[in-house]
């Protein structure tokens, strides 16, 4: 009876991805509206990204040690917090496995992160992250599973229910090859919008459910991929994966609501995508909001780079109002230097790391130009 069931799904596989499916899909106003509020965001985000680089770099390290370890404990893996930004940070060895599969998601988290050389989702590509993720891990990494496994939902008092029925093994290879197909064949035909085919996707990775182990950080792993495909690169500087651990109640609720009759193509994928498209919506408030911080940050470290210029009565050198002023970077001091000149308040003589910035003059007192009550330098 098992055969004539799995010839079947060969023949089903992606009805989240073909076009008769994403052409019966239908949006209320209130999705709609989300999407056009992604959209809004993902322009402002790209706007920040050019006028702040220096200032969004705590961010993206910030994002990096939250996703790694958001990710990692929602598989399970829990390592001391004194350990985790040192693995992170590359500032320790691995000294236990739940350690090494920490290292293993940063690595495969950095190259999806890497935007010099963008990766494509090809079945080559997920079985190089997946190496990635399980490289010092002795069981077999970057190969499609070989046994049959169900997903089961595992209480804390020991009882356990059964869940989905993945792709069978033997077919899985096929399944992911048809995966990739269809969704590279919906871009290419304009079939849907990005956000719409994205977690369409993720939803049908877990229901292949490919690998032996790592299925759900693969999936989150990608997830960043392919927005950053469509330049919704949120997840550079907010972890999305805590934002999933935060509201994991709902990510696991509406992934098992989305993929109940997914082998039949009669799945109903609006919970999932909702809750999906709410968490991407979430991270960019959060986003703008803490942009909104460093920017008001920026205001108050100029401020204090200005009052100490203003304080000094000899030449002085761009390293000593750095050292004067912690936490300030050398392209904030030089940022208020050059503004300051462009004023007419200072005057830099020399050239290279021998230059030395004074006050101009105002006249025969000797007098230097005052800084304007409550003035900013972003104003």
């Amino acid at each position: 009876m098992i055969a004539p069931v799995c010839i079947a799904w060969a023949f089903t596989f992606m009805h989240s991805l073909s076009p008769e499916y994403l052409d019966a899909l239908r949006f209320d106003g209130s999705q709609v509206a989300t999407l056009r509020s992604l959209g809004g965001f993902q322009g402002k985000q790209q706007l920040y990204a050019m006028q702040l680089p220096e200032a969004l770099k705590s961010l993206r390290q910030m994002a990096l040690v939250e996703s790694t370890e958001s990710s990692t404990r929602m598989a399970g893996v829990v390592v001391a917090p004194s350990r985790l930004k040192s693995l992170i940070t590359r500032n320790a060895t691995p000294r236990s496995g739940f350690e090494r599969e920490v290292v293993g998601y940063r690595d495969a988290l950095a190259q999806v992160h890497e935007p010099a050389s963008p990766l494509l989702f090809s079945e080559n590509v997920v079985l190089q992250l997946h190496t990635l993720l399980y490289r010092d891990m002795p069981q077999e990494d970057g190969r499609w599973k070989v046994t049959n496994s169900d997903i089961v939902e595992r209480h804390p008092e020991g009882t356990s229910c059964w869940r989905f029925q993945p792709v069978a093994a033997h077919l899985t290879p096929v399944a992911m090859a048809d995966l990739t197909g269809r969704y590279a064949t919906a871009l290419d035909q304009r079939l849907a919008d990005p956000l719409v085919l994205v977690p369409l996707a993720m939803l049908d990775f877990l229901c292949i459910h490919p690998f032996p182990d790592g299925n759900g950080r693969m999936s989150r792993l990608l997830t960043l991929l392919l927005l950053y495909h469509f330049d919704y690169a949120v997840g550079r500087y907010i972890s999305l994966e805590r934002i999933f651990e935060d509201t994991k109640e709902g990510y696991y609720e509406t992934l098992e609501a989305s993929s109940q009759g997914w082998h039949q193509g009669q799945h109903d994928v609006k919970p999932w995508l909702d809750y999906f498209w709410g968490a991407l919506l979430r991270a960019y408030r959060e986003f703008e909001e803490r942009v909104g911080t460093i920017e008001r940050g920026r205001g108050s470290k100029g401020d204090r780079v200005r009052t100490e210029v203003l304080g000094r009565t000899l030449p002085f050198s761009i390293s000593e109002i750095e050292e004067a002023c912690l936490g300030v970077s050398r392209d904030m001091v030089r940022l208020v230097l050059r503004a300051m000149k462009s004023e007419g308040l200072i005057e830099s003589t020399g050239k290279g790391r021998g230059a030395k910035w004074q006050h101009i003059s105002t006249g025969a007192s000797g007098r230097t130009a005052q800084l304007p009550s409550g003035h900013r330098m972003d104003q």
